[in-house]
């Protein structure tokens, strides 16, 4: 087969050089024809879109076209060709055709369509789907747009680690990291095991967050993020919850709520109308066959203001709302933490936009916000959008000393560990504040998916850790 430079099918389909020799190369998505002339639609995973692929039978082998399959993967020169079908101007008549791998005629992915459930039981297949190619696609993206944003307002990109030995949320559900042997774990009198030989020389787990390693940066170059892998030993079976995903967590030294609040909603439009701008494809075909309300709203999040709602308010609202009837799952008080149902009905029915609830009741927050002056709620940030409820969760953090270790000794948190973090009170303590963003939940929004599970590549729930 004659030696050309490949282009890739995004590059190809705008070219208009006709007549020009191109090799493309790619997988089968479908066959079909009649005894002179097929049509090959073929595609690269560049583009959702496919190439068509001319091959006028008299100029070929029959060996060769019966090893042309669904999910076969070809090398094809021709002539690029304008097309005279609707749909795309450019296709290939074609010269020559090397089958590089064949398709075993058990291929589970053929031109029916497949439910989701399905696809997560074979996910080493499914990017090859429609759906997933333009789910992974925007997900490229979207990790662009994050770090894009962050280096333009001079944010500085910060690693913070994946083993750790502290517990930033305090909810005691991580995995443990050990070398230990599990069949012969060494215990003191009391039946506590000793971690003195273990790898650590003592307890370790992967991180929930890297929040608290973050605020130690922020207060030496002033304003960076993380970007990584998080771990949660949650038993959620739910749509919204996976055991690893990943987090977005900037820190900002010297900021307070109202500017917390402006970059929270600053860089959620930025990363939604990165996807409009750069994932047009991909976005109309998911508003196509996912979700027919898609693109309107994520070009709404753009053009609108978020609603700021202290708490105390949306509970009226939520009351008000069940007085008339409305019915809730969860019931509704000043001090309850807001289940999804409660955070969408204000976002989807009452306000109608997105909303950035503030100043929540201290008892349902971590111990790291600053309390305000009533003594009751903190400067706690919660950015709540439709269909998700919760996409982003930030605070003001408590810069004084001895206000954080009286809720440190209120809560009971084990500080042995913590020292480090403490140390950023005593020594140049400065105003600060951030905030986490879970990337799959942001996913979920800007692709219209229903489940978590459907936007990372292989997900980890419990009991599930395939591939």
């Amino acid at each position: 087969m004659e030696k050309i430079s490949r282009t890739k099918i995004v590059d190809l389909l705008k070219r208009e050089d006709f007549g020009a020799m191109v090799n493309v190369k790619g997988w089968v998505r479908t066959r079909r024809g009649s005894k002179q002339v097929n049509f090959i639609a073929l595609n690269d995973g560049s583009t959702i879109n496919n190439v068509q692929i001319v091959v006028d039978l008299e100029n070929f082998d029959e060996a060769l076209l019966k090893d042309i399959t669904t999910g076969a993967c070809l090398s094809v020169n021709g002539v690029l060709t304008e097309s005279v079908g609707a749909g795309q101007k450019a296709e290939i008549q074609a010269r020559e055709i090397e089958v590089l791998g064949t398709c075993d005629n058990t291929y589970p992915l053929q031109k029916k369509g497949h439910s989701m459930e399905f696809l997560r039981e074979i996910a080493h297949l499914r990017p090859r789907t429609n759906t997933f190619g333009a789910v992974f696609r925007i997900r490229h993206n979207m990790a662009i747009a994050i770090h894009t944003f962050f280096h333009q307002k001079g944010f500085f990109y910060f690693h913070t680690p994946i083993i750790t030995a502290s517990d930033c949320e305090g909810a005691g559900q991580m995995f443990q990291v050990t070398t230990k042997n599990l069949y012969d774990l060494k215990k003191d009198e009391n039946g506590s095991i000793i971690y003195d030989d273990d790898f650590f020389g003592k307890q370790a787990s992967l991180t929930v967050s890297g929040q608290l390693e973050g605020e130690l940066a922020a207060t030496a170059l002033g304003a960076i993020y993380t970007f990584g892998p998080t771990f949660r030993a949650e038993n959620s079976n739910t749509p919204r919850h996976l055991a690893e995903f990943w987090m977005v967590e900037p820190e900002v030294a010297f900021a307070d709520l109202s500017e917390l609040m402006d970059l929270e909603e600053e860089f959620i439009k930025f990363c939604v109308k990165w996807a409009l701008d750069n994932c047009a494809d991909d976005l109309e075909f998911l508003n196509k066959m996912v979700d027919k309300g898609l693109i309107e709203r994520l070009q709404k999040v753009v053009n609108t203001e978020f609603v700021r709602l202290p708490y105390t308010e949306g509970i009226k609202i939520l009351e008000e709302a069940v007085a008339k009837g409305h019915k809730f799952e969860f019931p509704v008080y000043w001090g309850c933490d807001l289940a999804s149902e409660h955070e969408r009905y204000l976002v989807e029915e009452h306000f109608q936009k997105p909303v950035i609830m503030i100043d929540y009741p201290k008892e349902i927050k971590a111990f790291y916000m600053k309390q305000n002056e009533d003594g009751k709620t903190v400067q706690g940030t919660d950015v709540l959008f439709p269909q998700i409820g919760e996409i982003i969760g930030g605070s003001v953090r408590e810069e004084n000393y001895d206000k954080l270790m009286a809720r440190i000794t209120e809560l009971h948190i084990p500080m042995k560990d913590m020292w480090w973090y403490l140390d950023t009170r005593k020594y140049g303590t400065c105003p600060h504040a951030g905030f986490g963003l879970g990337f799959e939940r942001l996913l979920l929004f800007v692709t219209g998916m229903a489940n978590i599970r459907d936007v990372i590549p292989f997900p980890r729930t419990p009991r599930n850790a395939e591939f």
